[in-house]
C-alpha cells in the first residue's frame, strides 16, 4: 500500500497494473511471486492502519533530519499549526458525515517552519473545531507556535 501511495496510484486495480509492469522486479520490491487485487484488498481490510501512521512519522523524522534551511534563523524551533477541510463523497465515505449531503475530514498539520516539513498530522472528522486539536499537539519546551485565531479560546 505504501508503494501505491508513493507511486500515486488511484486504485487497487491501478496498483496491480503497475506491479505487473514491473513483475521482474517484484521480488526485489518485497512483493513475492504473485500479487492480486483480492490479496491486497484482504490485507488492507485486516491490517491495522496504525502501522501506516507510524511509518509516515518515521519518514517525516528522516526527512526532517536531512532537510535544513538557514534562511530563517531564530533560537528555538518554530512551528505553524493550521487545518484544512477535505471534501469527501458521502456515498463512499459514509463515516465522514459533515453536512446533510456532504462528507469531509479535517487535516490538522503542525509544520516545522525551518525545515518545511510536517512534524505532526492529525486527521479528524470535518465537524471537529480547530480549538479541540490543540490538546493533541506534541509540544516542545522552548519552541514557538504560530496559529490563527481559530485556535484561540
Amino acid at each position: 500500500m505504501i508503494f501505491g501511495q508513493l507511486t500515486n496510484r488511484d486504485s487497487l486495480r491501478d496498483l496491480i497494473v503497475t506491479i505487473g509492469a514491473h513483475n521482474k522486479k517484484s521480488y526485489h520490491l518485497g512483493f513475492g511471486k504473485n500479487v492480486t487485487r483480492s490479496n491486497l484488498s484482504k490485507a488492507n481490510e485486516n491490517r491495522e492502519s496504525k502501522i501506516f501512521e507510524e511509518f509516515a512519522y518515521y519518514l517525516i523524522d528522516v526527512a526532517r533530519r536531512k532537510q535544513s534551511n538557514s534562511d530563517f534563523v531564530i533560537k528555538g524551533k518554530v512551528y505553524a499549526f493550521d487545518s484544512t477541510t477535505i471534501d469527501l463523497c458521502l456515498s463512499v465515505f459514509w463515516w465522514a458525515k459533515f453536512r446533510k449531503y456532504k462528507g469531509g475530514i479535517k487535516l490538522h498539520t503542525l509544520l516545522d517552519i525551518t525545515k518545511q516539513i510536517p512534524a505532526f498530522v492529525n486527521i479528524t472528522t470535518a465537524t471537529v473545531h480547530d480549538i479541540n486539536t490543540m490538546d493533541v499537539i506534541p509540544y516542545e519546551v522552548g519552541a514557538y507556535y504560530v496559529f490563527d485565531r481559530g485556535y484561540v479560546d
